[in-house]
């Protein structure tokens, strides 16, 4: 594996402890139906794509959007 594989492995296991800490469940409870497991999913994709709004919008310039424009100071920033 890759130092990146690692690192997503070690996020992974500490996420778990966290959720384990504060809803007192792991991955394996079995109160939960299929469609709740959906909804939770769907509340996590959901959160994900407003995460990458925002950084799309802080990685824009204020004068040409998403498309950089080769003379614009801005955009070679990005």
């Amino acid at each position: 594996m890759s130092k990146f594989e690692e690192k997503v492995i070690q996020k992974i296991m500490e996420r778990a402890e966290c959720g384990k800490k504060k809803y007192g469940v792991t991955m394996e409870r079995k109160d939960l139906s299929v469609v709740e497991w959906m909804v939770h999913l769907q509340e996590e994709l959901m959160d994900a794509a407003v995460y990458l709004e925002r950084l799309i919008d802080d990685c824009s310039c204020p004068l040409h959007g998403t498309e950089p424009e080769s003379g614009c100071l801005y955009c070679r920033r990005l």
